[in-house]
């Protein structure tokens, strides 16, 4: 099959892209475009050209696979392409449908005319991968929509329709119905009426200063462009379209484009482009794997969790049954989800009706009857083995064989849970991430006896209710969680040997992370991680978990909740206030223990803690409890905060080098005697063999 076909309709040849399924510009398909081109130029038969596709959408843009390898230099380079339609003696009319968006808009701005519909979505999402359009967008969009509003469109990355761009020189026509029939009708009459070739790049842009306005938007972007270094590259390729000649900007606009392409940010960006979709492939599943159909959903437990957990699955229109031993304790979960959805309708965000809509499939209950006949079960227990094993038992009793069985645990061992059951096939872990109705990431948890078909069935239903599903083994915290034990337990010990909870998170958080460890803590619950922590303090006696925090526990301050955790927090305020009592408690403990408080810097505190992801990430890897490196970086990109700009705590691994990694892994077991420090094996292996994690 041709990556583009050729038709010939009277005088009027189209050109149709046929690379399913969005029409990425790789070589193979810039080489046939440019082919049919030619072909079409040559015949003197030919009066006109259309430019369209074969399938839904037009063309989503460059392929950016490409980057860094030969095919992207091979000509025709996009950029030649380009070139050569605006060469074009025979008028072209880019006809678009779908998605029209990066370097599939800069080639439509290379037609002399652009029809589309109104539901058609145009954009340049170049600056979420921290580049710019780089084959003459940020030139001629200001000359087809006006320099201010392609600033927005150009920096926002996002879609807009083409109804919104219709009275602009970006659109000629828009045609909703008998779309390519009128498309060739307006060819026919270009031909007849002997129209000029028009080009974008011949419009001439008057130079005048930015409104006050659009400055003020922009603010921000320059406030953060040493992170995030492209939207402040585009306003200036922007600007060069007011100042510069067309040629100067565009070579300006390249420049920049190659040298975003070359910073850790960028790489960092499109790395976390990339991730999302290399974790859905699990070895040993595909498209064969049956799938079961999810109709109807049971939930024990109609805590926060269980509570947000619901709401995924009303928001899908998918049965849904919440159980609880405490009718209290139900009507309490009632009562949140309609302040949730009333909210919505408060907000505009949803209407009365569609709430009715959501809420018909819901039903609580306090008897395990009612879960009978459901297609899947998500236990969201307290985090009590004991308790677990014996909702399992009564589950094993009650529900249909093939009724797939979820824990919602975040530690604790499921093939443990899995023993409890006929079936141990069926059970799964669905560790969901509170707030649960609004966090993206779900860890799916195989254990070592769950089938494919399971496995297979959660990553579809995590798409449905709009999750993101990575797969983890079972170990205790699996992949996020475990992790953030030791990121948290670092953080503790800084505050024992001398930092301040505000000192850390102010450095952690200007290094980007969304928000500091101790904020963290309070949010979720002081409480919540003392639990944990006592159950360490029995099985792991030689680990160092930073006892202050206990202090903190021990005189109720819980956090958020209480008013009073490692912070304070005014009555209906979320905002963390540093409090004198909470210094005190930690100068009274380093004075009981003997401890000398030290400074530390704000890169001995980042370091400290991010290199604690990064080794136990690297053992997570190590011993196959994640399938690849940059599942772990989605599991911290989606659910705790890593910066995106740096990609993830293993792509940030391979940006430090993982030579310069193991080196400081070593001065920190030196320094500290903690043999959590010693560098794992795997980083030990791979840069020996001058590999990286991703």
């Amino acid at each position: 099959m041709s990556a583009a076909e050729y038709q010939q309709h009277d005088q009027i040849a189209v050109i149709a892209l046929n690379q399913a399924p969005l029409n990425s510009l790789g070589y193979e398909l810039r080489a046939s475009i440019d082919s049919l081109l030619k072909r079409a130029l040559e015949d003197p038969m030919i009066q006109a050209i259309v430019m369209t596709s074969t399938h839904d959408h037009f063309c989503a843009g460059a392929d950016i696979r490409e980057f860094g390898l030969p095919a992207a230099s091979n000509e025709p380079t996009l950029r030649t392409l380009i070139e050569n339609f605006e060469a074009s003696t025979k008028p072209v009319i880019a006809a678009i449908r779908g998605i029209c968006a990066g370097g599939g808009l800069e080639l439509a701005m290379a037609a002399h005319y652009r029809i589309a519909q109104s539901n058609t979505e145009f954009a340049f999402p170049e600056v979420k991968l921290g580049l710019i359009p780089g084959a003459g967008g940020t030139q001629k969009l200001p000359r087809a929509i006006g320099v201010e509003p392609a600033m927005k469109f150009i920096i926002g990355g996002n879609f807009i329709k083409g109804s919104e761009l219709a009275n602009s020189n970006l659109i000629d026509c828009i045609i909703d119905e008998d779309f390519f029939e009128k498309v060739l009708q307006f060819a026919t009459q270009l031909i007849a009426d002997h129209k000029p070739l028009k080009r974008l790049r011949d419009i001439k842009i008057t130079n005048t200063p930015l409104s006050d306005a659009l400055q003020k938007f922009l603010r921000p972007y320059y406030e953060n462009a040493l992170q995030y270094p492209a939207p402040v590259a585009a306003i200036d390729s922007v600007k060069d379209a007011m100042m510069e000649m067309y040629e100067v900007g565009v070579q300006n606009e390249r420049s920049r484009f190659i040298a975003l392409s070359n910073m850790p940010s960028s790489r960092a960006l499109r790395h976390a482009f990339f991730a999302p979709r290399a974790c859905q492939k699990i070895p040993g599943i595909d498209a064969s794997t049956p799938i079961k159909k999810i109709n109807s959903v049971g939930i024990i437990g109609a805590g926060t969790m269980g509570t947000g957990i619901a709401i995924n699955f009303l928001n899908s229109h998918i049965d849904t049954v919440i159980l609880d031993q405490s009718q209290a304790t139900l009507e309490a979960s009632l009562t949140k989800i309609n302040q949730q959805y009333a909210s919505k309708v408060k907000k505009s965000a949803l209407t009365s009706s569609q709430v009715e809509g959501f809420l018909s499939h819901l039903k609580t209950s306090t008897d395990y009857a009612d879960l009978r006949d459901v297609d899947l079960v998500i236990e969201a227990a307290y985090e009590d083995l004991g308790l677990k094993k014996s909702i399992f038992r009564e589950l094993d009793h009650i529900t249909r064989k093939d009724t797939i069985l979820a824990t919602n645990t975040s530690t604790l061992d499921i093939n443990v849970i899995a023993a409890c059951v006929s079936q141990p096939e069926m059970v799964v872990g669905l560790h969901f991430f509170s707030p649960a109705n609004i966090m993206k990431l779900l860890e799916v948890v195989r254990t070592k006896t769950t089938a494919d078909t399971v496995i297979a069935t959660a990553f579809s239903l995590a798409k449905k209710i709009g999750k993101l599903p990575v797969l983890s083994g079972v170990c205790d915290g699996f992949i996020g969680n475990r992790m953030l034990e030791h990121y948290g337990r670092m953080a503790r010990i800084l505050v024992e040997e001398g930092a301040l909870p505000w000192q850390v998170d102010k450095a952690l958080e200007d290094w980007g992370m969304g928000m500091g460890p101790f904020r963290v803590f309070d949010l979720v619950g002081n409480d919540v991680a003392w639990a944990v922590r006592k159950r360490r303090y029995i099985e792991k006696p030689t680990v160092r978990y930073g006892k202050v925090a206990d202090e903190i526990c021990l005189l109720g301050r819980f956090g958020q909740k209480t008013h009073k955790g490692w912070y304070h927090y005014e009555v209906g305020s979320r905002e963390p206030i540093p409090d004198a009592e909470v210094e005190e408690i930690i100068v009274a403990y380093r004075e009981q223990h003997g401890i000398s408080p030290r400074n530390f810097s704000s890169e001995d505190i980042v370091k400290r803690c991010i290199f604690a992801l990064i080794n136990e990430g690297a053992r997570i890897l190590e011993e196959g409890i994640a399938l690849r490196a940059s599942d772990i970086d989605v599991v911290y990109l989606t659910g705790y905060g890593f910066p995106r700009f740096r990609g993830g705590p293993m792509k940030y691994a391979d940006e430090l080098g993982l030579y310069q990694v193991i080196q400081e892994l070593n001065a920190l077991y030196q320094e500290t005697g903690d043999s959590f420090w010693k560098p794992a094996k795997i980083l030990e292996e791979y840069a020996a063999a001058g590999k990286t994690l991703n």
